[in-house]
């Protein structure tokens, strides 16, 4: 003992060191990945809470307790009967590995991706079952997964990740497609750790110095996607899948006076979480997939040619075919034609042969140098991944002729957006874009803050005003071709279009419904707020029933419920004059409520009334008549009636009242679990529910049936 009081070593071996080694712990604090949001800050991935289990066997855990910790031999069969019900692997394959690991004289098992994150309400059933029947040994360690809440919702943008084990047999969560994969670094958090001095059961000693090294958690990113109005799009793409069972489906809204994405969506698509439906196609087909556009690109070849000065609209011509050296092509209605007819009517009919005229008047090659113009043969520089640049065929006189009604060259869905905001933003085009924000959580600095960005304008404002209204008179004229996508309420422009499907071997597809029917279009013509690009192949048609049918279903539905939701007037309804909202802090409510009502407005008390400690929304804000003002006060709250409150207000009421408030759906509040007048804890929960605007606003017009048109 003296000589290891003086020395401090026995048997050769520093005794501090020894000590260091046995009581000394680290202990690792979790980074959580960034999460995605929407640019309302409404979550579209993030991590949650999850558990994994941990079977312990042997007996040397229940030692010193008065209560079992292991599992029993005698109750391992009735254990592996209680885990085989709430995790997937059955009954047999749970007790032969209990079995196997006890012989092993193992001291714990763990049952793979079975027994891992598994949800806090699972965790609370097996709890109260092993309880129930005196089971003892199953613990549960709090672990991480990514959670998707609104399920197949821009699930090829967003993509997935999941958790991997590595070498060490550590779990991480790695982003395997779209943003997660595409941004896993900036998502990606570093775990920190904390070191400590323990007992000799790895128990913090009392008084012992920590040493923590915190975690940094992974970057958040913004998109520019609404999820309101990814919602209007998933919904009215699921219902025309139920209805029609097309091959593939596509739909991208856009900011045209910003190039920001609002909605991009298609199908097949699958759940992120269970991955559910995803296939061998992994590719985002707004970019990274190519097509023959058929006659939406006719409306940058009209715009080419008022720009050029070259349209009139007036001017006749013969319709029906065209012959180029030795090709003829036709008109849609089997090179028939509708006689000697006005470009204008050509162009609402979505006449080739009216193109092709146009291009002799035009010049192919000064046409060519347009299509450039407008983006198509490149990149948008949209800040996704694997983006391709499409085909502009430009060595034959045929090839810029066929190109003119959209037939041989390839484009992306996104550089048919891009192209289209220079006509809907008054002759400016803009670039594409996703990501509004990428910003540190641990320091709040922005990290990336993307800001609209021009690019060269391809035509003048007149001529792109001049473009909306021949391609508003498709929707309205009497010949026009695309009289279905008329919205209720809106004046919209656009074009309709129907390309040829290359086969396996090559040829184009013929017969039914082997067509990809499309439309391009913009709302409210005088100035648009939102384009929308649809497309739907192969879809599975009723005798008489044309392909652009479920086109238009898609688009109206959209563009209607998304105009709506973004407060812009239907045509014939009168402005509301909005009223400012005035200083109410630090007053008495009784006050304050009489002249909030005088004002117009609903105010609604936050707590018992009398001194008003906070006020939503803020002093100065413009409101419409019958807008809900909440006043914040001291005291428990009693519930109001939430009807027809927005999520954003149930969120601000749920912020000010402290109240556990929990929401279902999106939209505006149709049900509430407690009556209005109710007063209630704080953890006391209140289920809110809420019903999308798709359901409020549906459209009530029957769209008519035509004859199937190749090319329209």
């Amino acid at each position: 003992m003296l000589f290891i009081q003086v020395t401090g070593q026995a048997e050769g071996r520093a005794m501090a060191a020894l000590a260091e080694a046995k009581y000394a712990r680290e202990s690792v604090l979790k980074a959580e990945r960034g999460t995605i949001v929407d640019r309302n800050g409404a979550l579209i991935a993030a991590d949650t809470l999850s558990y994994k289990m941990i079977v312990i066997l042997d007996k040397k855990a229940s030692k010193g307790s008065k209560t079992p910790r292991h599992v029993k031999k005698a109750n391992y069969d009735a254990t592996a009967e209680v885990l085989s019900k709430h995790i997937p692997l059955e009954k047999a394959d749970i007790l032969a590995r209990i079995t196997d690991y006890a012989s092993r004289g193992k001291y714990q098992l763990e049952l793979g991706k079975a027994g891992r994150d598994i949800s806090h309400e699972t965790v609370l059933a097996i709890r109260e079952e092993l309880k129930e029947k005196e089971l003892s040994g199953i613990q549960f360690l709090e672990d991480q997964k990514r959670f998707y809440p609104n399920g197949v919702f821009a699930s090829y943008l967003v993509g997935f990740a999941m958790r991997e084990e590595d070498e060490d047999g550590n779990l991480t969560t790695v982003g395997k497609m779209g943003l997660e994969k595409t941004y896993d670094k900036e998502l990606t958090g570093t775990d920190g750790k904390m070191n400590f001095r323990s007992d000799g059961w790895g128990f913090k000693l009392p008084k012992a110095d920590e040493v923590v090294t915190p975690a940094q958690d992974g970057h958040d990113i913004q998109l520019t996607i609404d999820k309101t109005i990814q919602s209007f799009v998933e919904d009215a793409m699921t219902r025309v899948e139920s209805e029609y069972s097309p091959k593939k489906m596509l739909v991208v809204v856009a900011n045209p006076k910003t190039g920001e994405i609002l909605a991009m969506s298609q199908r097949p698509s699958f759940h992120p979480a269970t991955r559910e439906g995803l296939t061998e196609n992994w590719l985002n087909e707004a970019l990274e997939t190519t097509i023959e556009p058929g006659s939406t690109m006719k409306m940058f070849t009209l715009a080419a040619a008022i720009e050029e000065k070259k349209w009139d609209p007036n001017a006749w011509f013969q319709s029906g075919q065209y012959k180029i050296f030795d090709r003829i092509i036709g008109d849609v209605n089997n090179r028939k034609g509708w006689g000697t007819i006005t470009y204008l009517e050509g162009f609402q009919r979505s006449s080739n042969v009216a193109m092709a005229y146009l291009l002799e008047r035009l010049g192919d090659k000064t046409f060519i140098e347009y299509i450039r113009k407008f983006g198509f043969g490149e990149k948008t520089g949209i800040d996704l991944p694997n983006e391709a640049p499409g085909v502009i065929l430009d060595t034959y006189p045929s090839e810029r002729l066929t190109t003119s009604y959209g037939q041989g060259s390839t484009v992306t869905a996104m550089q048919m957006i891009q192209a289209a905001t220079a006509i809907a933003n008054n002759g400016v085009m803009m670039k594409p874009y996703v990501i509004d924000k990428i910003t540190n959580p641990n320091t709040d600095e922005v990290v990336k803050n993307q800001q609209p960005e021009e690019h060269d304008s391809p035509i003048s404002a007149a001529t792109a005003k001049e473009v909306r209204e021949v391609l508003a008179s498709t929707i309205t004229g009497e010949h026009g071709s695309g009289k279905k996508f008329a919205l209720n309420g809106y004046t919209v422009a656009g074009k309709t279009g129907t390309a040829e499907i290359p086969g396996p071997n090559g040829r184009y597809l013929k017969g039914g419904s082997n067509y990809l029917y499309s439309f391009l279009g913009m709302a409210p013509v005088e100035d648009p707020q939102l384009i929308t690009y649809v497309f739907v192949q192969q879809p599975e048609l009723k005798e008489g029933k044309h392909g652009s049918i479920p086109v238009a279903e898609l688009f109206t539905s959209i563009m209607e419920n998304s105009l709506r939701y973004m407060n812009i007037l239907p045509n014939g309804e009168d402005v509301v004059e909005a009223t400012v909202v005035r200083e109410t802090v630090d007053k008495d409510s009784t006050e304050v409520i009489a002249q909030l009502k005088k004002d117009g407005f609903d105010p609604v008390i936050v707590g018992e009334g009398g001194r008003i400690e906070r006020q939503y929304p803020s002093a100065g804000t413009k409101l419409t008549e019958g807008s809900v003002v909440l006043l914040q006060t001291a005291g428990a709250t009693t519930l109001p009636d939430f009807t027809g409150w927005s999520k954003k207000m149930v969120l601000s009421f749920k912020m000010l009242s402290g109240l556990d408030i929990r929401i279902n759906g999106d939209g505006y509040v149709t049900e509430q679990s407690l009556s209005k007048g109710t007063v209630i804890e704080p953890n006391e929960p209140v289920v809110v529910q809420l019903k999308s605007p798709v359901d409020i606003y549906k459209p009530e017009k029957e769209i008519p049936e035509e004859e199937s048109i190749v090319g329209g």
